[in-house]
């Protein structure tokens, strides 16, 4: 009987057809097979393995549909999904009271009021703290992204229906802060910010804060 086809080396395709265009007979298989090894799919029956000099007598060939594209044909600027937008920066302009340059949130790609929210920064070369910090190592100061940070915060709190006011809007503390990443210019800083805490009699927020660079933890 004929090998079973998992079991034969060179008969390893890509491609949903496979054409036989000769197969041994019995006799030249077992003039010619090697000592049996065993079958992954199954260890214990044995599998007829044919050598590299027996690869003349076993041809196949291999037909891959044209229309499937592999990862390396596509061009990587097309790979890279775009971030969603669910607050464009006309609308987080209307909630939070900071104008240039000092707003820090570029966008929201995730959103519950009161409860969360996700923001991202775009860290460009042009941002106004670059020539100073630093003129030859360009880093973005660390308070800068817990200030970034906080203005998601703000975005999570400052809803009518929550309650909060744009116009009492104040930094009131900042507890077990750890950077663990530089953020250079080019990064895109993602940033969550969740309540853990609320004090309604004082108007007081205590939330929870980690920030982001392309999965790396950078903040929090």
């Amino acid at each position: 009987s004929a090998p079973p086809l998992h079991s034969n080396p060179f008969l390893s395709c890509h491609g949903s057809n496979t054409d036989l265009l000769a197969f041994p007979s019995p006799k030249s298989q077992r003039r010619n097979a090697l000592p049996p090894v065993l079958s992954l799919a199954n260890p214990k029956s044995p599998a007829w393995a044919l050598g590299l000099e027996r690869r003349r007598s076993f041809l196949t060939r291999c037909s891959v549909d044209s229309a499937v594209k592999t990862e390396e044909e596509v061009p990587i600027e097309k790979r890279i999904p775009p971030f969603p937008t669910v607050m464009d920066i006309n609308q987080i302009r209307d909630i939070l009271p900071h104008r240039f340059p000092f707003l820090l949130v570029d966008r929201v790609i995730e959103y519950q009021p009161g409860v969360t929210a996700v923001g991202i920064k775009n860290v460009t070369i042009n941002d106004n703290f670059f020539p100073g910090h630093f003129p030859e190592r360009p880093i973005m100061p660390g308070v800068l992204m817990v200030e970034a940070m906080a203005q998601v915060g703000g975005l999570v709190m400052l809803q009518p229906e929550v309650g909060g006011s744009r116009e009492n809007f104040f930094f009131a503390g900042i507890d077990k802060v750890r950077f663990r990443k530089p953020v250079i210019a080019g990064d895109t800083l993602v940033m969550r910010m969740t309540l853990i805490k609320l004090q309604k009699r004082f108007g007081i927020a205590k939330m929870d804060g980690k920030a982001y660079v392309g999965g790396d933890l950078v903040c929090e």
